[in-house]
């Protein structure tokens, strides 16, 4: 099935996605509209540029570890060091008791390090040269441990040496909010060393994926000083639940400017976590924030969670406590899309029967008055690989829109979950989502690619780039 010539290449009028209608509003030919890619970047930050905590030049260092006495809320840090003279350095997480999370190199290796109740052990350690001046640096993402450098002298070219998650996990969980807040940022020296600029802060990110704007609950997107709102999952050095979720901007005056302006991280279970792949929805004065339980993925089951609050977490750094998404389904499920259409909540979502030892998931669709008492509206059971749901509206009607990663094409629903075609839109690697928005007189779909970063040594989920087509 397909849409007709109006709609097969997405021509909209102006009482398109935004779903207003300006009196004098310009309307597009539709036979000349079709998505082409206009921009594509690289967003890559071991600190996000607002989230800095901690900047200044070491004082003389010999066999020290430094305490900041700054502490990050969430397990999601970096400690970046110049090396200007020597080679042993230190950076990491640093304890009053002792307790320590540390990256090193020392002699021609670079190591990971973990203290407690005065045991030191090595998780991990390999061979490497890294002669003076040079660039080090240790970043936690969850329980991941990992060590950098960059020796180019730019700051820009980070290259990762070693990684370690379940050996660090075997001796601390960071996750916990009691051992992680006696934790500081912490540098020093080994040895004979000349230490320059150091700085601590929450990690920025690898790349980026999960596009999903912020939006009003009748699904206009927000759009502030002519900067568009959206999520991005912030993709961490290793597999889903080193990703965390933050808020970004994108300038529609010049859209390879993308800033991230707000960190979340979210509590349960005992444990703060870095769950992402979700939306978030203005109603009212407070915010509907719906997220996916990547956080502590096990390949036991993924669920849609969600949380109401009125602080703005459009801005800032946000540990939030979530509940469970009553979704009308009995398996797993993510990629959660929320707008009010006609007094009821839609929810278009991911669901999947299976995660292990193989990925089956396709798109589903819930209504109800509320978000607590939402009925199933349908899913296409054909398909195992779609998912990136997002609800949008186009001409003037709703529809579903996701991501068919076997057929490698955008799909179309209506708000029966009946097929109704495919966007006419260029299909990249991994599984992007089709995040549609009109925004300015301007029609965007926003989306990633499956680019990784250091897959070598940091294995899948260093994923991936920004794209920004125009229709």
């Amino acid at each position: 099935m397909s849409f007709d010539r109006r709609t097969l290449l997405l021509g909209v009028s102006a009482a398109g996605l935004a779903g207003l209608a300006l009196p004098g509003e310009a309307t597009a030919d539709p036979a000349d509209l079709e998505f082409r890619i206009r921009h594509r970047y690289r967003p890559f930050d071991l600190i996000a540029p607002r989230f800095v905590q901690y900047d200044t030049v070491a004082t003389p260092v010999r066999d020290t570890v430094v305490s900041t006495d700054v502490r990050p809320r969430a397990p999601y840090g970096s400690v970046l060091v110049e090396v200007r003279s020597g080679a042993g350095v230190v950076a990491g997480l640093v304890g009053d008791d002792g307790t320590r999370v540390l990256g090193t190199y020392d002699a021609g290796r670079a190591a990971i390090e973990i203290t407690v109740r005065g045991t030191t052990t090595v998780v991990r350690s390999v061979p490497v040269t890294l002669p003076a001046p040079f660039r080090f640096a240790v970043v936690f993402n969850e329980n991941a441990v990992t060590v950098l450098a960059d020796t180019t002298g730019t700051g820009t070219a980070w290259q990762p040496l070693l990684t370690e998650r379940n050996g660090v996990r075997a001796l601390i969980d960071l996750r916990v909010p009691d051992v992680l807040g006696r934790l500081s940022y912490g540098y020093g020296g080994r040895g004979d060393v000349l230490l320059g600029r150091v700085r601590a802060g929450y990690f920025g990110q690898a790349g980026v994926r999960d596009p999903h704007v912020v939006q009003y609950a009748d699904g206009r997107p927000v759009i502030r000083d002519n900067k568009l709102y959206l999520t991005l999952t912030n993709a961490g050095l290793g597999f889903f639940q080193q990703a965390h979720w933050g808020v970004w901007t994108l300038d529609l005056t010049d859209p390879t400017r993308l800033e991230q302006v707000a960190q979340l991280f979210f509590a349960r279970d005992g444990l703060v976590l870095g769950d992402h792949a979700g939306q978030i929805v203005l109603d009212g004065d407070e915010f509907v924030l719906a997220m996916s339980s990547w956080g502590d993925f096990d390949f036991a089951g993924v669920r849609a969670r969600y949380v109401r609050t009125r602080a703005n977490v459009l801005s800032g750094v946000h540990v939030l406590p979530t509940s469970p998404l009553p979704l009308p389904t009995s398996v797993s499920s993510w990629d959660p899309a929320m707008t009010r259409i006609n007094g009821q909540w839609h929810v278009a979502f991911v669901e999947s029967p299976a995660q292990s030892p193989s990925f089956v998931f396709h798109p589903a669709l819930a209504r109800g008055r509320t978000l607590e008492s939402l009925s199933p509206v349908g899913a296409d059971q054909t398909l195992d690989q779609t998912e990136g749901t997002i609800i949008q509206r186009v001409d003037g009607q709703w529809y579903v829109l996701a991501s068919d990663g076997d057929a490698r094409l955008y799909r179309v629903y209506d708000l029966q979950m009946r097929p109704q075609g495919t966007l006419n839109a260029p299909y990249g690697t991994n599984i992007p989502h089709p995040m549609v928005v009109r925004a300015k007189n301007t029609w965007y779909l926003l989306t990633f690619d499956g680019t990784q970063y250091a897959e070598p040594v940091l294995g899948y989920g260093g994923h991936g780039d920004f794209v920004v087509m125009t229709a």
